[in-house]
């Protein structure tokens, strides 16, 4: 099984990982890791600090002659925006985890928490899941992202709405990634607006699988539904509040006959639509895994609402700590590394293997079985 962990605060030293289980003999191609964080670190409406970090790993393990050995990978991102006075917040943020985080773990503020908490370690994650998408992409399974929402405006361009393959992997031309040039300019008029007015804004973006294998989850227990799994790790990331798969709440409100994607044989088992997302019963049918998460507000206002200080217990406004204005891009891309985790980890469940080459003879005879079905 593929397991990772992060550590390293905001402001600390470096952001330090740990993945186990990532078969021998991989090429690790640090040049697109980094290209990854890259990609990570734009979109208009983020912070001073996108333009102090220049993120870059080191490999500390794992790695020999640009493969991997099948041993842990250590890798770490020095933090280089950290020469700021860091004071104590004991003017909690609502929407943040200052308070209970300092209530659960004895702190006299939230300067322990908020280091933590804060979304740079998603930086971490997103150096890890590039692992795992180079891994994917040795069995041709690519994973794709845009914004098609920010601040209640929406992107006329869809998945179930004529997004095209080619507008799809041209979405980081845009400096918020959504498609639609005209949605674009309208939104990006909206973050400028809630800038000036010491606002922010949040939004929703669509994860678009492709050529995912039949078979990756299961249905036989709660924690081994792929959908289940792929909630979680979505919901995991800082300020995601939602999670659904193709179509999903509208199915709340749509004819079962209408809802239900039509099964058809053309030399394998396809659907005629995809409104489930591509998982039925936990499990990956073969079409596309669409899935779309929901991100809050970021809680950090430079117009901060009001708040308890946790000294005095008198009534007060929130501390306001460097912050974007709209992450929602940015969010995207951690968005697709997280389901590359998963995905990663449920193609060594599945197919097993030592080495790379081990994995792929075992996978390929799999999609033989399924052609003889």
């Amino acid at each position: 099984m593929i397991r990772f962990l992060t550590g390293g605060e905001s402001h600390g030293q470096s952001l330090t990982g740990i993945i186990d289980g990532i078969p021998a003999n991989l090429c690790l191609d640090i040049s697109y890791i980094n290209e990854q964080l890259k990609r990570r670190q734009k979109g208009f409406g983020r912070s001073i600090r996108m333009e102090l970090e220049n993120d870059e790993i080191s490999i500390l393990s794992g790695v020999s002659k640009g493969f991997t050995t099948g041993s842990p990978i250590t890798i770490s991102i020095k933090n280089k925006g950290t020469n700021i006075e860091l004071v104590e917040v004991t003017k909690p943020r609502p929407g943040h985890g200052d308070l209970v985080g300092a209530l659960k773990y004895n702190q006299k503020g939230g300067r322990n928490i908020l280091e933590r908490a804060s979304a740079r370690e998603t930086a971490m994650r997103v150096a890890l899941g590039s692992i795992c998408k180079l891994l994917l992409k040795e069995f041709h399974i690519n994973i794709y992202s845009h914004v098609i929402n920010i601040g209640g405006i929406n992107s006329d361009i869809n998945y179930y709405n004529g997004l095209k393959h080619e507008e799809l992997i041209r979405a980081d031309e845009s400096s918020i990634r959504v498609v639609d040039k005209e949605s674009e300019e309208k939104i990006i008029k909206r973050i400028q607006k809630a800038k000036d007015e010491g606002d922010t804004l949040g939004g929703i973006i669509e994860v678009i699988v492709k050529d995912p294998p039949i078979g990756l989850g299961s249905h036989i227990n709660w924690d081994t539904k792929l959908d289940g799994r792929l909630a979680a790790a979505c919901i995991s990331i800082q300020g995601i509040k939602g999670v659904e798969f193709g179509l999903g709440s509208i199915a709340a409100s749509t004819l079962g006959s209408n809802f239900h994607d039509e099964i058809f044989y053309d030399n394998k088992y396809r659907r005629r639509t995809n409104n489930a997302g591509g998982i039925e019963s936990g499990i990956s049918n073969g079409e596309d895994i669409v899935i779309r998460a929901i991100m809050k507000p970021i809680p950090t206002l430079r117009k901060p609402l009001e708040t308890v200080d946790i000294v005095t217990k008198e009534k007060k406004t929130a501390q306001f700590e460097r912050s974007d204005v709209c992450a929602v891009p940015s969010a995207s891309i951690v968005a697709e590394s997280m389901i590359a985790y998963i995905l990663a980890d449920e193609i060594i469940k599945k197919f097993g293997g030592d080495f790379l080459e081990e994995t792929k003879i075992n996978y390929y005879n799999y999609l033989k079985y399924l052609e003889r079905r």
